[in-house]
């Protein structure tokens, strides 16, 4: 004897083989048209070679300009002198190479200090 449920499974089976897809619920379609709205919002543009040449041109000058203050930098953190023992008392206490040592004792124009206060910060 057949129960209720197989009854209902047969008369699924006989729409399905009609030769046409069983369709989908929609719940989800309301979903997809936002988001074809948001994605379909920014135009595309063309942009102009000459636009294009002049801010490569802006950012090449922004660079260099960048460039040359970092070289006269580091050229006036050369001049400042300091001395052997205070690299080495840097180095011992916060264990740094003695290339970070001297960049930070250069960067304080000599205060120890100044130096080991930027260093622990």
């Amino acid at each position: 004897m057949a129960a209720e449920g197989d009854v209902d499974l047969d008369l699924e089976a006989e729409e399905n083989c009609t030769g046409k897809p069983a369709e989908k619920p929609r719940k989800h379609d309301s979903g997809a048209a936002d988001l074809e709205r948001v994605t379909d919002y920014a135009e595309e543009k063309e942009i102009s070679s000459s636009d294009l040449e002049t801010a490569m041109s802006v950012i090449g000058d922004r660079r260099s300009r960048e460039q040359k203050a970092k070289q006269e930098r580091e050229k006036e953190l050369a001049k400042v002198t300091i001395k052997r023992e205070d690299v080495e008392l840097i180095m011992s206490e916060m264990e740094i190479s003695r290339a970070v040592a001297e960049r930070s004792l250069r960067e304080h124009m000599g205060n120890v200090v100044e130096a080991l206060v930027a260093l622990t910060n």
